[in-house]
């Protein structure tokens, strides 16, 4: 994945014989010569209809390498969202996502996000390796070896450049992103917004990058060949000495309510709200001139053979189970395909245990089994829910569609973004049913009020009252 690395103005090299060959490059499946194969431009070309690109799950199901599911809490409708793109610019790219959106309509930036997010990423990555090679040298390979780039020029190693690729086209995804929310026509991202956590998975490379509380862990075995966890992403709190900083230096406010001391919240200078649980987000441009962002943390790592899955998590998981305890859920699943239902299940669980007086929080998962390998198809049915099945019976209440990195500083294992509520909650399954687009309806959405919904979501306390005594900031 890359940019080509030669600094010839020509698109090709010469053999000894004379015969032009292809320039070197870093991997991600499009060339500029003649391909039979499906080539990154031919993504671009149809991605005006994502419902029928193949490879594409984003409802309760399988891929080819992985899990995906999402139920919904007790809190209203759901607003988590996640996907799965696997041939994303090339067979052997893989994005993955995970968002959880908060606020009267998150559930509806969330999936404007995870719908939006990738196509753009996709859009600046061929536009920031098109301007890194210089004109007609448009190189992506899929499946490249360190064998096939040959001589590095002075400028730096394979490795950096394609870190520096990567890097810039998720900052500037991400910055496209939040303004296409901000002007949008039909969505109104005032009081309301989104984590995200995206993966980007070529070969042995792993592109991150993450706004928010939503987590990214991976199963790995030791030395002793037992399975550990490793956490790939930080939760970016209010509260992490970095953001705290920025934002007191914007003027915003950062501080826990009495209810709740272990939830750092992020406040206007002027009122007590709206509240909100971490320091960078989509939307949420109440707060976006003072302190929250929606700059993501990009990290990027080389996996081994070592690395056995990856799971991304809402914090309707991390809340109630650690990082330990997702891979050992995991990695003990009777099937792959299974795992992110039990691990969903087991969340759900620990919320009635831990949290009786608490309503439980939506929760999505991802998971992505680093091997490539997935059950036989008589494996997944016999327990119980082909993809199918999963597909008609999703549990996510889905409404219908609405049209600079930095170290990180090491975090708590469970994301503690749970206030309690002063009555017990009975866990009975709200009706569903099936939009125009194949997504399910919550039953109460359709008078679901902006104020009711904040307040049945954590992330935020309360809507701000503005008004023309407002002080100066």
């Amino acid at each position: 994945m890359g940019a080509c690395v030669s600094t010839s103005r020509s698109t090709c090299s010469s053999k000894s014989n004379g015969e032009p060959v292809p320039p070197p490059c870093l991997g991600i499946g499009f060339c500029g010569q003649k391909r039979t194969k499906r080539t990154f431009s031919d993504h671009l070309v149809t991605l005006q209809h994502l419902p029928s690109i193949p490879n594409r799950v984003f409802t309760n199901g399988k891929s080819r390498t992985s899990c995906i599911f999402t139920q919904q809490g007790r809190k209203g409708i759901n607003q988590d969202a996640m996907i799965v793109w696997e041939d994303f610019m090339s067979e052997d790219v893989t994005f993955c996502g995970v968002f959880d959106g908060h606020g009267p309509h998150g559930h509806l930036v969330a999936r404007k996000v995870r719908d939006a997010l990738p196509v753009k990423l996709q859009s600046f990555l061929n536009s920031c390796q098109s301007r890194q090679n210089g004109p007609g040298q448009t190189c992506f390979m899929g499946n490249s070896k360190k064998s096939d780039v040959g001589d590095l020029d002075k400028d730096g190693s394979v490795e950096d450049k394609l870190n520096s690729l990567w890097r810039e086209t998720f900052l500037k995804s991400y910055k496209a992103m939040d303004k296409e929310l901000k002007s949008h026509p039909n969505l109104d991202c005032f009081c309301s917004g989104s984590t995200a956590i995206t993966i980007v998975k070529q070969g042995s490379n792993l592109f991150m990058g993450y706004i928010g509380d939503s987590r990214a862990i991976m199963g790995s075995k030791d030395s002793n060949d037992s399975m550990v966890a490793v956490q790939l992403t930080v939760d970016l709190k209010p509260d992490l000495p970095r953001e705290a900083e920025r934002i007191k230096r914007c003027k915003g406010r950062v501080f826990a309510l009495q209810d709740e001391p272990e939830v750092p919240r992020v406040w206007l200078p002027f009122d007590d709200a709206p509240g909100l649980a971490m320091a960078r987000a989509f939307g949420d441009f109440c707060l976006k001139e003072y302190g929250v962002i929606s700059i993501p943390e990009f990290s990027h790592r080389t996996l081994t053979d070592k690395d056995q899955f990856i799971v991304l998590a809402s914090d309707g998981v991390w809340d109630v189970l650690s990082n330990e305890e997702v891979v050992e859920i995991v990695s003990s699943a009777p099937t792959r395909a299974s795992a992110a239902r039990i691990l969903v299940d087991s969340a759900a669980r620990e919320w009635k245990l831990k949290y009786p007086t608490s309503k439980m929080d939506d929760c999505a998962v991802v998971c992505l089994f680093l091997d490539g390998k997935m059950d036989s198809e008589s494996d997944y049915d016999e327990q119980g829910f082909s993809s199918a099945t999963l597909d008609q019976s999703n549990h996510s209440g889905n409404a219908a569609e609405s049209d600079d990195g930095q170290k990180s500083e090491p975090c708590l294992q469970r994301n503690f973004t749970v206030r309690s509520a002063e009555e017990n909650d009975t866990y009975g399954r709200l009706a569903v049913e099936v939009d125009g687009d194949g997504e399910t309806v919550s039953a109460d959405d359709q008078s679901w009020s902006g104020l009711e919904g904040v307040t049945r979501v954590n992330s935020l306390v309360q809507l701000p009252r503005f008004s023309e005594e407002r002080p100066d900031p």
